[in-house]
């Protein structure tokens, strides 16, 4: 199996034929795996073929880690089954509930933050990792409220449940900086609150600035508040596989690799200056 490293784009379906075509730098790709279950046609075709080309990495969004319904057993063995076919060695998903009651929401909505919920997000954690025979790291969702009967920040509840279930931390910027927006917090000290490093992965994606509230869309380039936050996260961390996530009002590929570009020059930089910090002796007394 193939690991991504560098700068990654998701695959989308405006975009099969020309990602095929085109010559520059993609360094792996993301695919939200639901969109793959059950299917046939060009789709899987195209799906092969970035499989031989590019290492791919799974991002689920309907798994539910967070909620009250038991595991979608057929949903996971059907995942397995694609991600052996496509040689894809990791899989990841959101901190959150996406179904109660056998009702699908398709959305990504919070729980309360408390010592009983990481107790069962956690243990869900581990059995969807088993069942899918690979690593499952979660995702800090974007919040636009604090779930009643929260008992601990956002940041504690991600850092407890990824300690309580040993799995790693996708770490998604642009939520970050979303959350620190919507909720009067400072994005700097909220990405240090977090298992920095338990970081497996980093999304960044645009949002919708509404002005009393900022929407995590994934409908826009990234911002360049957005980008100053991921350096202080590469700074932090190192080189980090990252992925440009656009998918809403979907431009042509050639935008998304200009974004994905970018990404590549600011954490060449950041990893610069990083590198610079590391080898400065130290001050003598």
């Amino acid at each position: 199996m193939k690991t991504p490293r560098g700068i990654g784009i998701g695959l989308r379906r405006p975009h099969h034929e020309a990602i095929l075509e085109t010559s520059r730098c993609i360094d792996w790709v993301a695919i939200a795996p639901e969109n793959y279950l059950d299917r046939g046609g060009r789709s899987l075709r195209v799906l092969a073929a970035c499989a031989e080309r590019w290492p791919l990495q799974a991002h689920g969004v309907s798994l539910s880690l967070g909620g009250p319904d038991p595991l979608d057993r057929e949903l996971l063995d059907k995942t397995r089954a694609l991600l052996d076919r496509i040689g894809c060695g990791e899989f990841t998903e959101h901190a959150c509930l996406a179904r109660a009651g056998g009702a699908q929401f398709h959305d990504l909505i919070p729980v309360p933050w408390t010592d009983e919920a990481v107790r069962h997000m956690a243990a869900r954690v581990r059995q969807a990792a088993e069942l899918l025979d690979r690593p499952v790291a979660l995702e800090n969702i974007s919040t636009y409220c604090v779930m009643p009967g929260s008992r601990m920040t956002e940041c504690e509840f991600v850092r407890a449940v990824c300690e309580e279930a040993d799995a790693g931390l996708l770490l998604d910027v642009n939520n970050v900086y979303v959350n620190a927006r919507n909720h009067d917090r400072d994005p700097v000290r909220m990405l240090d609150e977090l298992p920095l490093d338990r970081t497996r992965y980093i999304h960044l994606a645009g949002f919708a600035d509404e002005g009393w509230v900022v929407i995590d869309n994934h409908g826009a380039a990234v911002s360049e508040e957005v980008w100053s936050l991921y350096a202080e996260a590469i700074r932090r961390l190192g080189p980090v596989p990252t992925l440009i996530e656009w998918d809403l009002h979907i431009p042509p590929l050639d935008v998304v690799l200009d974004q994905a570009d970018r990404a590549r020059a600011v954490q060449e930089a950041a990893l610069r200056e990083r590198a610079a910090t590391t080898a400065r002796p130290e001050a003598r007394p």
